[in-house]
């Protein structure tokens, strides 16, 4: 008697099925590897789609160099053990060779910046798609996007000019100088993603589970750790919480959540509890404006 598949097993399914036409339709396809969890669940999906032979893409990693050590750690550690090649670029190194400025404030976060980095990787090695860990239910803008999301020249993102994808037919031709940014966890969630890291027994950087830090407390309530790329006045309430991270990004715009989740399963039930989504909670950038991840894609982030 066949096993009778369950919903993990159709997302695994479509998440290969997806990087296996990348592999096929693309001529310089990369993978975007943060050593966050959600790119870590593409490492493992991406073993299970290419092995025993090698990834038919390097991993890239564009590093605002207000990373979290734990995640950097891992990014390392984990390339090594799998033995695929991993190219990391420094928005730092962007910043002084294109003249930029940091952004200032108490929470300087250079996540747009990364955008300028990224866009230069991509014509450094002439990548014509770029796979990404981005889900559907993390934000609006996200919802608006294709699987296989077409960028111009200039690696802008244009919401009405998505192309159609019926019966999971993607379309990857694109002319001389576009490129694609491709989902292959698009229709997965935040729960979707621990319950398969639960399944697959997949390690991920100790960040993600219940440990003591030095916070300060933000106007809306949110937790940052104490780091050196703060600007901070002194006034600021400094406490010492247990708290996780729901979600790995630049240090200065992604907040901590109290927590007593030491093991996945008690992160999949407070992610049951919750009433605000991953990057809702936790990431300041998006409190910009409605519209702030949006502005963003369309200049060209990720």
């Amino acid at each position: 008697m066949s096993k009778k598949l369950d919903y993990l097993d159709a997302l695994e399914a479509e998440a290969i099925y997806i990087l296996r036409e990348v592999a096929g339709q693309f001529d310089r396809p990369a993978l975007l590897f943060s050593g966050g969890k959600d790119s870590i669940c593409l490492v493992h999906l991406a073993l299970k789609a290419f092995r025993p032979g090698k990834f038919p893409f390097p991993l890239v990693h564009v590093d605002t160099g207000h990373n979290f050590q734990e995640a950097l750690d891992y990014r390392d550690n984990l390339a090594k053990a799998i033995g695929e090649k991993l190219i990391v670029r420094k928005v730092e190194d962007t910043i002084k060779t294109k003249k930029l400025q940091d952004a200032k404030g108490k929470f300087p976060s250079r996540n747009g910046l990364q955008t300028y980095t990224l866009l230069d990787v991509i014509e450094e090695f002439e990548f014509d798609a770029c796979i990404g860990g981005a889900r559907r239910d993390e934000e609006k803008a996200r919802a608006k996007e294709r699987i296989f999301s077409v960028r111009d020249e200039f690696g802008q993102w244009d919401p009405k000019m998505q192309r159609p994808e019926l019966w999971n037919i993607y379309n990857g031709k694109i002319n001389k100088g576009e490129n694609v940014r491709v989902f292959p966890i698009s229709n997965w969630t935040e729960l979707d993603v621990w319950n398969y890291i639960k399944r697959e027994k997949i390690e991920l950087p100790s960040i993600y589970f219940t440990h003591e830090r030095e916070c300060v407390v933000t106007e809306h309530g949110q937790l940052m750790c104490t780091n050196k790329f703060l600007q901070l006045d002194g006034n600021e309430e400094v406490v010492i919480k247990k708290v996780r991270y729901r979600t790995v990004g630049d240090m200065t715009c992604t907040a901590a959540v109290e927590s007593e989740a030491y093991k996945i399963e008690d992160i999949i039930n407070e992610i049951k509890e919750a009433k605000i989504s991953e990057r809702g909670a936790t990431r300041m950038d998006d409190r910009v404006s409605e519209a702030a991840m949006e502005d963003r894609k369309k200049s060209g982030y990720f």
